[in-house]
C-alpha cells in the first residue's frame, strides 16, 4: 500500500466524497466517515470538554468516538486561535441525512479540580490548535 517513502497513499484508506451541490450527505449503515465542525472550539484553561450527542432520541447515530477536548484546546492561553473539532461520524442500521450546518453534537465543559501546569499544545507547536480538516502527516496528498 505504501510506495515505500514513508508518506502512505490516502486512497488506500480512505475514500473521499466529492460534494454534489446538494448540501446534505447521507451516512450508510456502519461507514466511518471523517467530518469537521462549522464552528471552531475555544477550551478554557480551567475547563475540559467532552462531545455528547445533541439529542439522545436521534437514534443510532453517533459523532464522538474521539470527543474529549483537553483544557486549552483551541484557546488563545495556549497559542490557539480557535480549533474546529474533527468528528468521527458512523450510522448504525440505517441510513443518515446529514445536512450542511445541521447541530450533530454538543460540548459539555468540565471544571478542572486544578489549572494544568501545561495547556493542550502549549510550547510544541502543535498542529491541532488551529486545525481544519486535514490528513495526518502519514498520508500524502492525492
Amino acid at each position: 500500500m505504501s510506495t515505500g517513502g514513508g508518506a502512505l497513499d490516502v486512497l488506500d484508506y480512505w475514500e473521499p466524497i466529492l460534494g454534489r451541490g446538494q448540501g446534505e450527505l447521507i451516512l450508510d449503515p456502519d461507514e466511518f466517515y471523517i467530518l469537521v465542525s462549522r464552528e471552531a472550539v475555544r477550551v478554557p484553561p480551567d475547563f475540559a470538554a467532552e462531545m455528547t450527542p445533541f439529542d439522545p432520541l436521534v437514534g443510532e447515530f453517533r459523532v464522538h468516538y474521539a470527543g474529549f477536548f483537553d483544557p486549552g484546546f483551541g484557546h488563545s492561553a495556549s497559542g490557539g486561535k480557535g480549533a474546529r473539532a474533527v468528528l468521527e461520524v458512523r450510522s448504525h442500521e440505517v441510513p443518515f441525512i446529514l445536512e450542511h450546518g445541521q447541530i450533530v453534537g454538543r460540548l459539555v465543559y468540565e471544571a478542572m479540580q486544578a489549572r494544568p501546569t501545561t495547556l493542550y499544545g502549549q510550547g510544541i507547536g502543535s498542529n491541532y490548535q488551529a486545525q481544519g480538516l486535514k490528513l495526518s502527516k502519514h498520508f500524502r496528498a492525492p
